[in-house]
């Protein structure tokens, strides 16, 4: 046994290797001048383990493998073995079992099929060129909180299907997604868990294969040369990462050698039954290891620029979706996981540690406090969170008819209560157009044109209200369609007007914000922002100024009735000010019937102030204004 080993098996063992993808897995390797796979997988409670493949016909007895120093692991060099050999643990439980087992650390595993086709596939990922040098060192002196982020949230399994219903491959994407996101103006975009995952069904939340890409697209070289591409077009890549739960597949991780190993033995934390799957044991050294390792594999092997960490509350509650009587309360009789707290805070501390640049973003729909504050100051680490309670007021708004909307007006403002609590993002998610939520436009009420121009408008006040932007594919182009899985966005709509100028106006409202400094510089303080009229729920209108760091505002307007105001007057600073966006512009599918652009104030008295414009406004329509002069 050498040092070399012995060592990073001493800190997996302590929950302190965090790399330990370089020891466990399939590597290739030469040894007494043969070229062939060494394997090393971690089963304590296994009696035997065993390498079976097509290799040796998949026999058990065929390639036993040897118990190294720490009783825990196993390991074996098979010579002559090459890339995409297909292969399984057979591990021999004290229960007299067999059973055939993926291999947790595999870089690449065989395409998904209905009842088989599960195995790992070996595949060395050095050798691939990055060509993102350049980005790589831009990305590294940006200040994330104070850059423009607007996020396409995509699935790569259904953005695009071609006639057939085949996916389109990593190479494909490569060519027609990366355009796709240019075009429209995004900064970032983010992919719905790629990692490798048995049901399409599962929108991939239920992982595998956490190591490995999905198989369904192509080949690992092919998923990065996917980031590259992206990459040399200016865009970020986030990854949707899964290490609340995993699935209990019988080749997976569930009961790996027998029993509870990466699952939590306790009764009462083992169980996700409302996603029929198991929690990770987050007080087990080697879970630690293993789930932080992968976070900076996809940094460190993928070139990803973020993580958004899925389903955190579940990890932070010990009584998440359980009844009294269904959890036990932990050693200060409270309902906090403090092993899974001290993983999270752990697992950021190690990612910025390696990559200062990082995004680390927390999908937490509760109000835990400090989810974005550093953990030396008590935060949990993130640097960014999901909006939940936006998202959730400003949907039920929207919905609402708007002759009752001045009873809802609340929630058009609530969320300024909280906005610098933590540096959010405001996400429209897959999680919305789903299960008879309707699609986005779906939701907003009134006729058709009605629909879009409420379409419009919430986007207008999305884009300028505080924290970062992600919106969910098929949004953009106004689909009324929900999203379905198994089908592609449909981008023939855009074939009608209404839809190309709705597509029009989501690619020019993302250039406005990202060249509009007022609208991200800063997001964190009330120094980037000033209510105006926050309060005239009785005409659903509402006003604010964002503001850059140089002290330059843009003035946001929104009437959000279902009635045309004529005459409104707004209190301003005094100067002359010009319209520079409008949602009711023609080109965009509005009306464009108020044709007057520029507006003087005048010495009177409205909203504190002493000068004001008086100005009509058309229903459901977001304008933005600069002042122009003095």
């Amino acid at each position: 046994m050498s040092k070399r080993t012995d060592m990073p098996l001493h800190l997996f063992h302590h929950g302190e290797n965090f790399k330990s993808f370089e020891t466990f897995g399939a590597h290739p390797t030469i040894k007494n001048g043969k070229r062939g796979y060494t394997f090393r997988v971690w089963a304590p409670k296994a009696v035997s383990v065993s390498v079976v493949g097509d290799f040796n016909g998949w026999d058990k007895d065929a390639n036993p493998m040897n118990r190294m120093i720490d009783g825990e692991t196993f390991e074996l060099f098979i010579p002559a073995l090459k890339r995409y050999d297909v292969y399984k643990y057979c591990i021999f439980t004290r229960e007299g079992e067999y059973l055939f087992k993926a291999d947790p650390y595999a870089f690449h595993a065989e395409t998904p099929k209905v009842g088989c086709a599960n195995a790992s596939k070996l595949y060395d990922l050095k050798g691939y060129k990055w060509q993102d040098q350049a980005y790589m060192e831009k990305r590294a002196q940006t200040d994330v909180y104070h850059a423009p982020m607007n996020v396409y949230e995509v699935n790569l399994l259904s953005w695009k299907r071609k006639p057939n219903g085949d996916y389109l491959t990593y190479k494909e994407l490569a060519k027609e997604l990366v355009s796709y996101v240019k075009k429209m103006g995004y900064t970032h975009v983010e992919f719905m868990p790629v990692m490798e995952h048995p049901f399409d069904g599962s929108w991939g939340y239920q992982v595998t294969g956490y190591y490995a890409v999905t198989s369904r697209l192509g080949t690992p070289h092919d998923f990065m040369a996917l980031i590259d591409a992206f990459h040399k077009a200016g865009i970020g890549v986030i990854l949707d990462w899964v290490p609340a739960h995993f699935p209990k597949d019988g080749f997976g991780l569930y009961e790996f050698d027998g029993g509870s190993l990466y699952e939590a033995s306790q009764w009462d934390r083992k169980e996700n039954r409302g996603w029929g799957t198991r929690h990770f044991d987050f007080g087990r050294k080697e879970v630690l290891s293993f789930l932080i390792s992968n976070a900076v594999f996809y940094f460190e092997k993928y070139h990803v620029d973020g993580l958004r960490v899925d389903a955190v509350a579940s990890m932070l509650y010990l009584d998440y979706d359980k009844e009294a009587g269904e959890w036990v309360p932990n050693v200060y009789g409270e309902n906090k996981n403090l092993e899974a707290l001290a993983f999270l805070r752990r697992l950021n501390e190690t990612v910025f540690n390696y990559f200062p640049s990082a995004l680390m973003i927390a999908e937490e729909s509760s109000a835990w406090p400090m989810m974005t504050k550093p953990t030396n100051l008590g935060g949990i680490g993130f640097n960014f969170k999901w909006n939940m309670g936006w998202m959730n007021d400003l949907l039920d708004y929207v919905e609402t008819d708007p002759l009752y909307r001045k009873y809802e007006h609340n929630k058009l403002t609530f969320s300024l209560m909280y906005a610098f609590s933590e540096n959010y993002v405001l996400p429209i998610s897959h999680d919305e157009v789903v299960h008879g939520k309707k699609s986005f436009v779906d939701k907003m009420p009134g006729c058709y044109e009605d629909k879009f121009a409420g379409a419009r408008a919430f986007l207008g006040y999305m884009m300028a209200h505080p924290g970062k932007k992600l919106n969910f594919m098929s949004n953009e182009i106004a689909q009324f369609r929900e999203w379905d899985y198994e089908n592609g966005v449909e981008f023939f709509l855009t074939d009608y007007p209404m839809h190309a100028k709705y597509a029009a106006y989501t690619r020019e409202i993302n250039e406005f914000y990202k060249n509009t400094p007022a609208f991200y510089e800063v997001d964190d303080s009330w120094n980037g922002f000033e209510w105006l009229a926050p309060d005239d729920g009785d005409r659903n209108f509402l006003a604010f100024s964002r503001i850059d760091k140089n002290g330059g505002k843009v003035v946001a307007i929104f009437n959000f009735s279902g009635a045309d105001l004529y005459g409104y007057r707004l209190g301003l600073e005094k100067g002359k000010y010009q319209i520079v966006f409008n949602s009711d512009s023609v080109r965009y599918g509005g009306t464009g019937r108020f044709k007057k652009r520029v507006f003087n104030t005048e010495k009177i008295y409205s909203h504190g102030k002493d000068y004001s414009i008086g100005f009509d406004l058309p229903k459901l329509t977001c304008m933005y204004l600069k002042k122009i002069s003095d």
